[in-house]
């Protein structure tokens, strides 16, 4: 397991985390109570957990599915692999380097039953430790970040509850499900050598393109939601 942890970058009692939540397999050979082996073949895998962590906020459980479905398809096992290596390469790349402790944050007026929270909803993973020993960093401590801004900027909680993020982590895993499926089927297959320069530029374009699509559809939906509502009957007063 030390081995393991070193060569991934990510701290054991994550690894052993994602053993018991299905990700990773348990070992195939303990020696004692206290000592087993791990295939090195999972430093990829564990790898890309942690990116899409950090940089998704996605679920375990999503993350599962997403990466249990990358296993089998139409490309190669090893063309799988190095697709999957590349992207965490570049999902590191792109997440921010700070880090702050659990006391850091609730000192910074991040309410700690909202944290715990928003752990449930699987909005933010610490990198390491947990409850008030924990350490946030990467995207998650961005979108915590992005939450205190917004307080401070006059959005209140009763304009915009932190369980609003809820929602968005379901609607927005069904979109990532829908890139990955494209990467897989469309990227990965012919990108032969240049593998990691495509899967940078994807990454990046993808993100782009959300942000540019979201903001096209904000005015026509909410003239579609006024119409919507003018056309419920009124309720009748006695």
């Amino acid at each position: 397991m030390s081995a393991l942890a070193r060569q991934s970058g990510v701290p054991a009692a994550t690894i052993k985390h994602y053993i018991r939540e299905g990700l990773l397999p348990e070992p195939p050979c303990r020696t004692s109570r206290n000592m087993a082996w791990y295939d090195p073949a999972l430093v990829p895998r564990i790898q890309a957990i942690k990116a899409i962590q950090r940089t998704r906020f996605l679920p375990l459980r999503v993350i599962k599915e997403v990466l249990d479905e990358s296993s089998v398809g139409t490309t190669s096992s090893a063309g799988e692999t190095a697709a999957e290596a590349a992207l965490t390469r570049s999902l590191e790349r792109l997440a921010p380097r700070d880090r702050r402790t659990h006391a850091e944050l609730v000192a910074a007026g991040m309410p700690a039953d909202q944290l715990a929270e928003l752990g449930r909803f699987g909005v933010v993973t610490p990198l390491e430790g947990s409850g008030e020993s924990a350490v946030y960093g990467g995207d998650d401590l961005a979108i915590l970040q992005t939450l205190g801004a917004a307080r401070r900027a006059g959005i209140t909680p009763a304009m915009l509850p932190h369980t609003i993020l809820e929602p968005y982590v379901r609607a927005l895993a069904e979109l990532v499900r829908v890139e990955l499926t494209l990467f897989r089927t469309g990227i990965v297959p012919r990108a032969g050598a240049d593998l990691e320069p495509i899967v940078d530029a994807a990454t990046e374009l993808s993100e782009r393109l959300v942000v540019l699509l979201r903001r096209k559809l904000l005015l026509p939906m909410l003239k579609e939601l006024k119409e919507e509502a003018s056309m419920r009957p009124c309720s009748s007063s006695s």
